[in-house]
């Protein structure tokens, strides 16, 4: 174990060291609380917290009368449906009058609330700002989670994480109260966690600036992840605009028992669908076997339905949501849930209707589920825990494992940590200690709180396990390692975490992530070795004898109520205070104030010319990495140096490589910013599901700020090509995916038609005239996917820029 590392200490100590550290004398500033506030004065404004339930009812009604009362809906329909700005325009336009609105319709949405974590809030409140106006449309919420390093331990790492990052907190916090956001300090909790305690119910629509957002699903809401100009549509009260997806239903059947857990129903399903099958869909589980599953369980599901690509995921109003509910305090929000769900199909939002038809279903036994392990390097390589050692031998991956962490937005509720509490002990009690480092992060101060109130935290740290604050840290690549690997070094680490890009946790290429239930990742540390099976392998104690863990338990909620913890980690009021002033200073390299991007000429784009071939996966953690890159999240000149820099050269297999015409080589974005420099734009070439991961709207901002104009794939995913079109980008997709091979680095490419398409609100196609560097020409038909409203969107330069037109009238 690492020796001489402080454990995370008790929340009294934790408190006073970061608050004697941090807290001016009279008022709240830099994430802190008045002296003066306790948790006992906290009453959380639950009117704003609840879905208008009068409101959607009655637009169900609408919805109803326009589609017929005999149209049986899913529950993804009737919420969506239940949104709508106008029920008449969105669902019987380009739908055959409403016969075949999924895939066809573009929905235009009024979402009841938005939630945006620290690092893209930034750029969300920056975008904000340009449209001059007093107060946020609806509620809103800002959670400090992402800039917040793991490395020694929450007492360490939180008061430096801040100090690092004063001068980011405390713009998001002069912003918050001047617009009227509710402002969760660093140390808080993570954005998903923090959501499903407070603000996700069963009806709600609401927008997240991360892609993770669907864990509120669980909790019966849709909560749906994107870009941070896509959340200014709900916060400046314009429609926002949806294509109809299709329905993909999961219908679960028994139970979960033994070792199986919810995350290996999410790790089995990405599996089956792999990163792309979800695309343009929603996922809407149902069936017998929902009952059976916690509401936190629920969650875990639905946040990683984020790996395969999907819009979102949900469950159904269920009686396990209301122990959950009445626990976090909202016992009316429950009340009006369980009338609702109590009345016939045709006017209950929170079910499916009886006869529902879905685009695809696909069953999951529960009782038959065993324990999955999905990875490395990318989260639908799935594998059954009972073939996962021999999987180890065939592909040659470490036996040894460097390090265990559990907890994170995805698998950190009272019953995950009570599980894997349960191993602990039983190895405790064996005199067996973890063989690795063992990490343990609480996914909000409340479950901190409570698992401190309980000895849950006292049981990791006595048996060498360390603490981390209230935050992503590893999961996002906010990780100092300090167990002797490096860059380059061959490692196998274990994680209940959702994600697993190559080098997303470390920055090392070399880490490969695996990702299981915390309750598996618990004792395959204690094992040290990738190969162990709990269910049928034993460990030897160190008297010699022979030990094998019991199946885990644990209770779903706590037997005396949640814990509120330290009250300086409570929200500020989402009361607007319009004097307050925004602090930006115009010094700073962490945030620089937004000018808007040119329209789009009058013309078709000439003279573009091909910057990157990129071969293989091109995620958001390649177009713009995370981890030490999250602090220049608000200032966009600074953070376009990191524009695809593991993206892989498909002509050279060089990573960060780009060749310029006369053949000088450079790195990718000093290669567009010298294009740039000079007047040239650009397009780039990509493969499948270019931007799949992160909700990520700089992946799209950067590439524009440098002058790209155009991406060129075989498919997209989801959130990322709706970023680009909102920052003016255009995506287009090859019409013969084969024309791939036929397009190379510094090739010049005219556009054909796609002026038209733009002034004609979508309509026709664009053709390429591609002039190879010998001076053939050739001509590459391509797709899309623009609306209307994003034609009007890249015609302007962004959307933004049409909202502050909007919001100046």
């Amino acid at each position: 174990m690492r020796a001489g590392f402080p454990k995370s200490g008790r929340s009294a100590r934790r408190s006073s060291h970061v608050l004697n550290l941090l807290r001016p004398r009279c008022a709240r500033n830099l994430a802190t609380i008045s002296p003066t506030k306790s948790s006992h004065d906290y009453q959380p404004d639950i009117a704003s917290r609840t879905p208008p339930y009068p409101k959607l009812l009655r637009k169900l009604h609408e919805v109803r009368r326009v589609l017929g009362p005999e149209r049986q809906l899913t529950l993804a329909e009737k919420i969506l449906y239940s949104h709508l700005d106008n029920v008449e325009e969105s669902l019987l336009s380009n739908t055959d009058n409403g016969l075949n609105i999924r895939g066809n319709a573009n929905l235009k949405l009024k979402p009841d609330r938005v939630a945006m974590q620290d690092a893209s809030a930034q750029m969300a409140l920056l975008q904000f700002m340009t449209c001059n106006l007093p107060s946020t449309a609806v509620p809103a919420s800002i959670h400090c989670d992402h800039m917040i390093v793991g490395e020694k331990g929450a007492d360490v790492d939180l008061p430096e994480s801040i100090k690092g990052n004063k001068e980011v907190f405390d713009f998001l916090e002069s912003a918050a109260k001047k617009y009227g956001i509710e402002f969760w300090p660093p140390g808080a909790g993570i954005i998903h966690q923090t959501v499903l305690e407070n603000y996700s119910a069963p009806g709600l629509m609401m927008l997240g600036t991360d892609s993770h957002t669907p864990n509120a699903g669980g909790l019966g809401a849709i909560a749906i992840g994107v870009g941070g100009a896509d959340a200014v549509d709900a916060l400046v009260d314009a429609p926002w605009e949806l294509k109809a997806p299709k329905v993909l239903g999961v219908r679960l059947e028994g139970e979960l028992s033994g070792w199986a857990s919810p995350k290996d129903v999410i790790l089995h399903l990405a599996g089956r669908l792999t990163v792309r099958g979800g695309t343009g869909f929603i996922i809407e589980y149902h069936g017998p076997g929902v009952d059976t599953l916690s509401c936190t369980g629920m969650a875990t599901i639905c946040n990683m339905g984020a790996e395969v690509g999907a819009t979102t995921s949900l469950f159904p109003f269920s009686t396990r949501h209301i122990p959950y509910l009445e626990a976090t305090n909202r016992s009316a929000i429950a009340l009006q849930a369980q009338t609702i769900a109590s009345i016939e199909s045709l006017r209950n939002l929170l079910c499916a209707d009886e006869n529902a038809r879905y685009d695809e279903v696909i069953t999951i036994d529960l009782s038959k589920l065993e324990p999955h392990i999905n990875g490395p390097n990318t989260p639908d390589l799935s594998t059954p825990l009972s073939k996962f050692a021999e999987a180890v031998k065939t592909n040659n991956w470490p036996t040894t494992l460097s390090a265990g962490l559990i907890g994170s937005c995805t698998n950190s509720s009272y019953q995950d940590m009570s599980r894997a509490e349960d191993l602990v002990k039983q190895a405790a009690a064996a005199g067996l200690s973890p063989s690795n480092d063992f990490f343990v992060t609480p996914g909000s101060e409340q479950i901190r709180a409570t698992l401190e109130k309980d000895e849950t935290l006292k049981t990791f740290e006595d048996a060498g396990g360390v603490v981390l604050a209230n935050a992503c840290g590893p999961c996002i690549g906010q990780w100092t390692r300090t167990d002797g690997v490096k860059k380059g070094d061959d490692n196998a680490i274990f994680t209940s975490y959702n994600r697993n890009f190559r080098g997303r946790n470390d920055g090392n290429p070399n880490t490969m992530n695996f990702l299981a239930s915390p309750e598996l990742v618990t004792a395959m540390s204690y094992a040290g070795t990738t190969t162990f099976n709990p269910l049928t392998d034993s460990l030897t104690t160190p008297h010699g004898e022979t030990f094998r863990f019991n199946p885990p338990s644990g209770a779903e909620l706590p037997a005396s109520g949640f814990e509120i913890g330290n009250p300086d980690f409570l929200p500020t009021s989402g009361a607007p205070s319009p004097s307050t002033p925004v602090i930006v200073s115009p010094t700073s390299d962490r945030l620089a104030l937004l000018d808007p991007f040119a329209p789009f000429p009058e013309s078709d784009l000439k003279g573009l010319r091909v910057l990157y071939k990129v071969t293989g996966k091109c995620t958001t953690d390649t177009i713009s990495a995370a981890g030490p890159w999250l602090k220049y999240k608000g200032h966009l000149p600074n953070i376009s140096a990191n524009t695809l820099i593991t993206a892989v050269n498909a002509a050279t297999g060089e990573v960060n490589v780009a060749y310029d015409v006369d053949g000088s080589t450079s790195s990718i974005p000093e290669l567009a910013q010298r294009w740039k420099d000079k007047g040239l734009e650009w397009l780039v070439v990509a493969e499948h599901n270019y931007g799949e991961g992160s909700a990520r709207e700089h992946a799209a901002l950067q590439p524009r700020y440098l002058g790209g104009r155009v991406i060129l794939t075989k498919s997209f995913a989801r959130i990322h090509e709706t970023n680009l079109k909102k920052q003016g980008v255009v995506p287009l997709t090859f019409a013969n995916e084969s024309d791939y091979d036929l397009v190379d680095a510094c090739d010049h490419v005219d556009t054909v038609g796609l002026y038209d398409v733009l002034t004609s609100g979508g309509k026709g196609n664009v053709v390429l005239k591609v002039t190879k560097k010998s001076g053939e020409v050739l001509e590459i038909k391509t797709k899309h996917t623009m609306s209307e409203d994003q034609c009007r969107f890249i015609l302007a330069g962004s959307a933004l820029n049409v909202l502050a037109k909007m919001a100046k009238k």
